[in-house]
């Protein structure tokens, strides 16, 4: 009789490091728009309105709340590495421009280059004032609260319910 004990126990080993390996690669994702320059170059300005960008384009991901009402169609590639933050790898923002009748004045295209990266310092903000300890925070508002307005002095009302009576 044969025996199957090293040859499974391989396989499992395979198949375990498989899905280890599997696990260590990034995720890709697609958010947003997705940009079709055929129907991008269909637009003319001139010539297309309102209706006619939002028949070929569809709705735009955001109108601009200020200014000219600008519509703006945001399309971005997202890469998240294993245990780390999502990372944008791609973005393509497509402002179209309208006059005030509703023709088609301009179409933007704008890419990573006007992506900023920032990098937040420190992990606590800094505040004025003074710097308090944990007995502090705990038992610093003891005999501060309710001190002001108990006991009929002039101009309290005098008594111990909360009207005065």
């Amino acid at each position: 009789m044969r025996s199957f004990g090293p040859k499974i126990a391989a396989a499992g080993l395979m198949m375990a490091l498989a899905a280890l390996a599997g696990g260590c690669t990034s995720i890709k994702d697609h958010r947003g728009y997705i940009v079709d320059q055929t129907l991008l170059d269909s637009i003319q300005p001139g010539i297309d309105n309102r209706l006619s960008v939002e028949k070929t384009l569809g709705r735009p991901t955001f109108v601009s709340q200020f200014g000219e009402k600008d519509w703006y169609y945001v399309s971005q590639f997202v890469s998240t590495p294993p245990f780390g933050r999502p990372r944008t790898t791609d973005q393509t923002v497509l402002r179209v421009t309208f006059d005030p009748a509703g023709n088609v004045v301009a179409v933007d295209r704008k890419g990573m280059e006007q992506v900023a990266r920032i990098s937040p310092e420190g992990d606590k903000t800094p505040t004025l004032g003074r710097e308090r300890g944990l007995l502090e925070d705990l038992f610093g508002n003891i005999g501060a609260v309710g001190a002001g307005g108990m006991g009929g002095g002039s101009g309290a009302p005098g008594g111990p319910g909360p009207n005065g009576s």
